[in-house]
């Protein structure tokens, strides 16, 4: 799964990761590990995160699949 929200941050005037987490409802450290990739949001999460945006779900969080083995 693949995002946008470091840069979606910056551009609402550099929020903090802490100030993303507040509005959301989660921690800090739950948006920094959403935005390396190392965690997948709930989807409510998901929908929260693209509300602060005001953008659509797939405008923030996007999906690669896997190629066959």
């Amino acid at each position: 799964m693949t995002n946008s929200i470091r840069t979606l941050r910056f551009m609402a005037g550099e929020m903090t990761q802490a100030e993303l987490g507040q509005r959301v409802g989660v921690t800090r450290q739950t948006i920094a590990a959403i935005e390396a990739g190392k965690y997948s949001p709930s989807l409510e999460c998901a929908f929260r995160i693209a509300d602060v945006f005001g953008k659509p779900l797939d405008d923030v969080f996007g999906w690669e699949p896997r190629s066959p083995a």
